[in-house]
């Protein structure tokens, strides 16, 4: 008999197992029956004796049945003459069949999907839901989806069903074992050949070869997956092609040109090639649909060449960008640029390559791109430099068999993120049942990511040829072969994700918890926990679970949503309509770049598989020493960093600036047009920029956006000229002390 004294009453019945509906067992958790009798009954008398009957029903019991265990409450409710709280506990259950159902019924999504309705048909930005292959694609999406859940684990589905989690990507996994993101092994490819569909391809004898088999191999390579892809070091990855350039160019020219002018000739004929290659590169990924139904996601990494070709590649990347796209110079979505700062080559202005620094802060304060990798920052995070697969999931540091360190080639399983501020929430400001939902919800996603790991090794080469077979995963597999060699050894990432830090430490310690030191260290302490999770996991398995600070996109508004109908409107919390993404400053308020900055960097040490810090600014065309102030105190704080900036046209009146947030999108302000033909719109969706205007984005998402306060103030940008000049004193006096 069950003698344990607590608290409350139900703690008595701790020591029980739980057998849910479809087999799996867990522990019994008294808050999910507290917060059930709190709901139905209307006094703390009301509640005591449901608990108490209860523990004289369970006492002597070992396991209770979820569906006994509803029974027995129907009974007890009724005996207690609570029929009210009785037919509302049934309704309740009924309900939850009915959502489970609907979620599993192809035909149900499909008619949503006719009725264009929102949360199906503005899910993705990056999906232009009009257009006949993405509608496909959505069809074919709602299909799986339905099919997908029932796949699931049922704890795992029901569990993404009712918002504790999120099972990323439903309408392409698991009904297709497909990997998420991945850095293409282009060098391998291009050195060996390759073969899509009917044609084998050889390698590129030109700089305009290799990038148009660039923007095939994207093409396919998205195909094949559902998430984003990345070329790692594109100057060093291009440049011996654009050689071949110069050394027929000086072949031309010794039969052509005058001795003292062959040079000078073949290298202004390279360039040219390399400008009309990069810019083919560009048009070419942007009028790119994959089958998904969306342009591929692609992201571009450049900046640690050194070579006057590589320089020349880093340049036409950057002067493209800035350029824009057609003859209203649209800024371009796609690819993504990631340039990449490191000391000692382009970080001061002795550095041999601060110049294409200074290109690429133009470009930022006019198109946003490029985001910066800190060189040094990344291998302290992540144990070796790369850029991220996709927009911010990045690979750990990881050698072969050989001692070889390898990046190009490696891939993402997929992510499950964790709705923690429904976790706080749940808790109603105790922290010990916090942590005890916490660690509930843990075993929950364990399960998830595990089934998701095994899923993903039943595809076979040949369902993806050119990821499996033809090096875009680096190795190449016979038509038989097991998939699972590119992912067992820790070589592949499997992700836990997380939303809502911001929330989370709301219900703890206010809205201004940022300031708060125990509050900050409780943030650090939930993100530890999490990333403590996946090192065990991943010691316990031989896979690599890296801690995920998920680019929440349609997220941010589906777990708020769900919390919402769960818990009701709370200030600060859910009523803002829309969660935090990951670790980031609420974004409403106005810390400066650096305070903003400061306060996020004692995160990605543990989530560093998968982070991006980003900050809001006016616009900053006029002002880019005041973005080369952050840039430059950043480079020894953070690892990634975006810039936000002010870049929105508009074509009927030629205003240039930020357009006005309204309920149905956004407007200029000068004239009212908001016309997605006569205007250029561009926000950062999450890890990536949008266009709001010419594909819209959920609810929760566009408050969000709408919500983002300026992180530096006309005040900052004037007294960006008086930081520069002390930046270039302290090197004056650095220098004469023999320092760097």
């Amino acid at each position: 008999m069950l003698t344990t004294t607590t608290n409350d009453i139900l703690d008595q019945l701790r020591p029980l197992t739980v057998t849910k509906r479809g087999g799996a067992q867990t522990k019994f958790h008294p808050y999910k029956i507290d917060f059930v009798l709190r709901r139905l009954l209307a006094t703390d008398d009301e509640v005591r004796v449901v608990k108490q009957a209860l523990v004289a029903q369970y006492q002597d019991a070992d396991n209770i049945d979820t569906r006994e265990l509803r029974s027995t409450m129907m009974q007890i409710l009724n005996a207690q003459g609570l029929t009210a709280a009785a037919k509302a506990y049934q309704d309740y259950f009924e309900a939850e069949q009915q959502r489970f159902a609907a979620a599993t019924n192809v035909q149900g999504r499909i008619e949503k999907l006719f009725e264009r309705d929102a949360s199906v048909v503005h899910e993705n930005a990056n999906k232009d839901s009009t257009i006949f292959n993405t509608q496909r694609d959505l069809e074919a999406g709602a299909a799986s989806r339905a099919m997908g859940l029932k796949m699931l684990p049922d704890v795992v589905a029901k569990a993404h069903l009712r918002g504790d989690i999120h099972w990323h990507d439903l309408d392409y996994s698991p009904v297709t074992p497909e990997t998420n993101c991945c850095l293409i092994d282009f060098d391998g490819m291009f050195k060996n050949g390759y073969k899509i569909g009917n044609a084998e391809v050889a390698s590129p004898r030109s700089i305009q070869t290799a990038t148009a088999q660039m923007a095939q191999i994207i093409a396919n390579v998205a195909s094949l997956q559902y998430g984003g892809c990345s070329a790692n070091r594109v100057d060093q990855l291009l440049a011996p092609y654009a050689a071949i350039n110069y050394q027929k160019h000086m072949t031309d020219a010794k039969k052509w040109v005058p001795a003292d002018q062959r040079e000078a000739y073949a290298k202004a004929k390279t360039k040219k090639d390399i400008y009309d290659a990069m810019q083919a590169l560009e048009y070419e990924i942007n009028t790119l649909y994959s089958s998904q139904g969306q342009t591929p996601f692609t992201t571009v990494n450049f900046g640690l060449g050194t070579s006057w070709i590589e320089r020349e590649i880093q340049k036409a990347i950057l002067q493209i960008r800035i350029k824009g796209l057609g003859k209203e110079h649209r800024t371009a979505i796609f690819p993504k640029l990631i340039f990449t700062m490191k000391r000692g080559l382009n970080l001061s202005p002795n550095d041999p390559n601060y110049d294409i620094k200074m290109l690429a802060i133009e470009c930022s304060t006019k198109r946003m791109y490029p985001d910066l990798l800190m060189y040094d920052k990344i291998k302290e995070l992540t144990g070796s430099f790369k850029t991220p697969m996709g927009c911010r999931s990045f690979l750990q540091g990881w050698r072969d068999e050989n001692g070889v360190e390898v990046n190009s080639g490696r891939m993402n399983l997929g992510v499950v993120t964790v709705n923690l501020p429904r976790i706080a929430l749940a808790a109603h400001g105790d922290q010990q049942l916090f942590w005890e939902i916490f660690e509930e919800r843990m075993a929950t996603c364990h399960e998830a990511l595990a089934y998701r790991i095994e899923r993903t090794k039943e595809a076979k080469p040949e369902n993806a040829p050119l990821l499996y077979m033809y090096g875009a995963f680096g190795k190449r597999l016979p038509a038989g072969g097991n998939v699972d060699e590119l992912f067992k050894n820790q070589r592949a990432t499997i992700s836990l994700g997380y939303i809502g830090i911001y929330e989370v430490c709301t219900t703890f310690f206010g809205p201004n918890w940022e300031q708060d030191e125990h509050a900050l260290a409780f943030a650090e302490t939930v993100v530890k926990a999490l990333r403590d999770k996946c090192a065990q996991w991943a010691a316990e398995s031989g896979y690599h679970y890296s801690l995920y600070s998920t680019p929440a996109e349609s997220l941010t508004d589906t777990f708020c949503r769900d919390d919402i109908a769960k818990f009701g409107r709370i200030a600060d919390i859910t009523d803002k309509e829309y969660y935090t993404n990951s670790f980031h400053y609420d974004v409403r308020k106005h810390p400066t770049p650096f305070d903003k900055l400061t306060l996020e960097e004692r995160f990605p040490q543990y989530a560093s598989g998968g982070f991006i810090h980003y900050c809001e600014y006016p616009n900053l065309t006029q002002n880019p020493k005041a973005l080369e102030a952050v840039w430059d105190w950043a480079y020894d704080h953070v690892g990634y960093l975006g810039t936000n900036t002010s870049i929105d046209q508009c074509f009927k009146c030629g205003f240039k600036g930020e357009f006005k947030a309204t309920a149905r999108g956004f407007v200029c302000p000068e004239c009212g047009n908001h016309d997605p033909k006569y205007c250029d719109v561009v926000k950062r969706t999450c890890g990536y920029l949008g266009n709001p205007q010419q594909r819209p984005m959920v609810h929760g998402r566009h408050v969000e956006i709408a919500s983002r306060a300026k992180n530096m103030s006309p005040e900052m940008i004037k007294n960006a000229a008086r930081y520069e000049r002390t930046k270039q004193s302290d090197a004056q006096r650095m220098a004469g002390r023999g320092l760097k």
